[in-house]
């Protein structure tokens, strides 16, 4: 049955890269306008990407991770949306102190930054989630 098992997980973490494609694209759309219009870019990142993970927590909830472990359980979960919320002020942490880092230290144009940082905040968001959230 590992087999299955395999399969499984690769069909979910095929689910959470399309919704963070999704994810993605609507915080890049933010972050483009609000910095195209002369919003420094920490605030225009803590916007967009809180624009993507209010969608992001209603698709992985009901699309990706199928609430697997509150299968007889309708209904709102604070405990999870609780962690859901802190794992991502976490990763907003990390994304704003990486995009400080590239473009101030190392000179990074900011929205190469932001691809590059992309990359990191992904993979964890996608640990947290699998193992801790959902």
């Amino acid at each position: 049955m590992p087999d299955k098992s395999l399969r499984t997980d690769v069909v979910q973490f095929l689910k959470f890269n399309a919704v963070g494609l999704l994810n993605t694209l609507i915080d890049f759309a933010i972050f483009t306008l609000l910095t195209s219009v002369g919003m420094i870019y920490t605030v225009a990142q803590v916007i967009s990407y809180s624009a993507g993970t209010a969608n992001s927590f209603i698709l992985n909830k009901k699309v990706t991770f199928k609430d697997q472990n509150r299968s007889g359980k309708e209904g709102f979960d604070r405990k999870q949306l609780l962690k859901f919320i802190v794992l991502n002020l976490a990763v907003l942490g990390i994304s704003l102190l990486l995009m400080h880092l590239l473009t101030e230290e190392f000179g990074v144009q900011v929205l190469l930054a932001k691809i590059l940082v992309t990359f990191v905040t992904v993979v964890i968001n996608f640990i947290g989630s699998r193992k801790w959230v959902f």
